[in-house]
């Protein structure tokens, strides 16, 4: 049956040799190479080989359209292609890398030739999450793994213990967010090889670090997909997303291409020993059929986490769908979502900006902060204004940990049209503040790349289709910013970064000079010490279950006040001034834990200057 196979794994049953044999692709065998390819429009497959083209060999068809070859004449490091009907030559759809790029050649690589060290890491419970997303490519001043290795121990430093990589999957061009990638299990050649990719997360695990890995699983990009020309049941017109035809998961053929997306997700985490996937935009993976596939994904990932390790799936999803998170007592491995309603709001409250989806947090803002710390969304089944139609599941039954909150990550900063980050866009204080609620609040906090050091770059949309695509690119970016008052004008859309400019790519590069200025010390030193309080006095907390407990409310115009009890009977108080004005909040029983201005003279007990932020913490059975 098409599908994943068998895990090959040491005697003691240590991570460090295990791998999974998938059916779909190269798969090295002790005399040779099995080739398998799933091409039910086609009639006949050959597999031609690089170092010599006449040497080509027809494969075997088999039931339910795939084919097969097993031979001795291939080895890893052999370069093929697949060739469709004596015409087409094609990837590999299971290559497990692409020297070439998307329309080269792929090349067998052999799992077992890689000999990790890692085999007692087993991951990191997730209350312990403090996530930092970095795009390899424009981390380090080499772009690559091995250049991103070298920057590792500065997280740990931070207070960082987990890394996430935007997608790595094969795409077009030398540059790109990897949100177009078009073969799932070749990591992008541009940042190195499958081997220096695993030495990273090797050398990761070594420090302490899980890394966890975007993958999008919710269509393929444009340019290298050639699937629907020999297997067109990978595609459906019953649904639509905003990249075209959806992913075939619940129509004629859809077992193999389910099969086909679970075996991928299950060979990240054990072929490359990732801690975890962020499944990329599941509002649009449309699948009718049940179980939805991505809980048939949870489903195929939770036996690796009943042998031991920590596996987390994090999940975006716009939609707000509660019902696809862990509840108290479920097995599901969906742990949590990426909260965007907390972004939206401190992103309302910090700059102003009501256009387009920030007019649907204009209104009852600092409720709305309270609710996203308390209850996780914002919206819960309410009309979106901004929609159209109600948005939203009740989430308040949800631990803190099911929410991932962040002030910046690649989608918003990105997909500004001039890529500012929010220390451009707002005071030092202002981001401040939302910073140390962020980092002290029970939920798991995400920082994007940069933004320990107060990083001014931006980080833009950039990418390297062809021309005809490029300038389609080019021109859509152009038409989709014009809808806001300052691009409606030629003038003003000709300040936008032309997204396939090989300049937009590098100024998003980090500068890490910047880390080491002034500016950049007192950020790194503003992070590294909520981080070491949140570690010291929440982590701890968050271990012995979740609270029991929990409410806001908001006083004064900006004041914000929100109150757990902790499951160790602590108690854990916020309180908040979201403006410019000085407020007055009330004082309880707890110890000052936090405030922030550190340096600020307050003239009575209980008085929040502008931009304020005060944690008190309660020392019930712990020290």
């Amino acid at each position: 049956m098409p599908g994943i196979c068998d895990v090959r794994a040491a005697e003691d049953g240590k991570l460090c040799s295990r791998h999974e044999r998938l059916h779909v692709g190269a798969e090295c065998l002790a005399d040779g190479v099995c080739f398998r390819l799933w091409a039910p429009k086609a009639q006949n497959v050959d597999v031609m080989f690089v170092s010599k083209p006449s040497d080509s060999q027809a494969m075997r068809r088999e039931e339910g359209g795939w084919f097969q070859l097993i031979t001795a004449q291939a080895r890893a490091g052999s370069l093929y292609q697949y060739r469709i009907d004596g015409e087409l030559l094609v990837p590999d759809p299971g290559s497990r890398f692409q020297p070439e790029d998307v329309h080269g050649p792929s090349e067998v690589i052999d799992p077992d030739a890689f000999t990790w060290t890692d085999g007692l890491w087993r991951g990191r419970p997730w209350e312990e999450a403090v996530i930092y997303e970095l795009h390899v490519g424009t981390f380090s001043p080499a772009g690559t793994y091995v250049g991103a290795s070298a920057l590792l121990p500065m997280l740990v430093d931070l207070g960082v213990t987990a890394i996430e990589l935007m997608p790595l999957a094969d795409f077009p061009g030398r540059r790109g967010w990897g949100y177009d990638g078009v073969l799932p299990f070749a990591p992008d050649s541009v940042y190195g090889r499958p081997e220096e990719l695993k030495s990273f997360i090797q050398t990761a695990h070594g420090l302490g670090l899980m890394v966890f890995l975007d993958v999008v699983y919710n269509h393929f990009g444009p340019d290298g997909n050639y699937l629907a020309q020999y297997a067109p049941s990978y595609f459906t017109n019953r649904h639509q997303t905003p990249w075209g035809e959806a992913i075939n998961f619940d129509g004629p053929g859809s077992s193999e291409v389910r099969a086909y997306f679970v075996a991928n997700a299950r060979y990240w985490l054990t072929e490359y020993h990732f801690d975890g996937l962020r499944l990329d935009a599941v509002h649009a993976i449309m699948d009718d059929s049940q179980p939805h596939i991505i809980a048939e994904i949870a489903a195929a990932v939770a036996p690796l986490r009943a042998s031991g390790r920590a596996i987390h799936l994090v999940l975006e999803n716009e939609n707000n769908t509660a019902s696809y998170l862990q509840k108290e007592g479920c097995t599901s491995v969906h742990i949590a979502q990426w909260n965007d309603d907390i972004h939206h709001v401190l992103h309302r409250l910090l700059t102003g900006e009501t256009s387009g989806y920030y007019a649907d947090y204009a209104h009852d803002t600092v409720r709305f902060l309270g609710r996203c710390l308390t209850e996780g969304f914002a919206y819960q089944g309410e009309f979106s204004s901004y929609r159209g139609a109600p948005r939203g599941q009740i989430s308040k039954t949800l631990v803190p940990g099911a929410f991932v909150s962040f002030l910046q990550n690649h989608d918003q900063i990105g997909n500004r049209a001039l890529g500012e980050r929010i220390t451009e866009l707002s005071s030092v204080p202002a981001v401040q503040a939302a910073m140390a609620i962020l980092l002290l609040a029970p939920s798991p906090p995400l920082l994007f790349m940069g933004q320990e050091f107060g990083c001014a770059q931006p980080f833009l949309f950039f990418c390297d289709f062809g021309l005809q695509l490029a300038a389609a690119v080019t021109e859509g970016r152009e038409r989709e910013f014009a809808r806001f008052p300052e691009f409606r004008e030629a003038q003003g859309r000709a300040r936008i970064p032309d997204p396939n400019s090989e300049s937009t790519f590098e100024a998003s590069r980090l500068d890490w000079a910047q880390s080491q200025s002034k500016k950049g010390l007192a950020w790194r030193a503003f992070y590294r010490d909520l981080l070491a309080l949140r570690r010291k006095h929440i982590v701890p907390r968050l271990k012995m279950g979740r609270p029991l407990e929990q409410e806001y409310e908001g006083f004064a115009t900006h004041g914000l006040r929100v109150a757990w009890r902790l499951a160790d009977g602590a108690n854990l108080v916020l309180y908040a001034n979201l403006g410019e004005g000085r407020i007055m909040h009330g004082v309880g029983s707890e110890t000052l834990l936090y405030r922030e201005p550190v340096c600020e003279k307050e003239s009575q007990e209980g008085d929040l200057g502008p931009w304020a932020v005060r944690w008190y913490l309660s020392d019930a059975h712990m020290t």
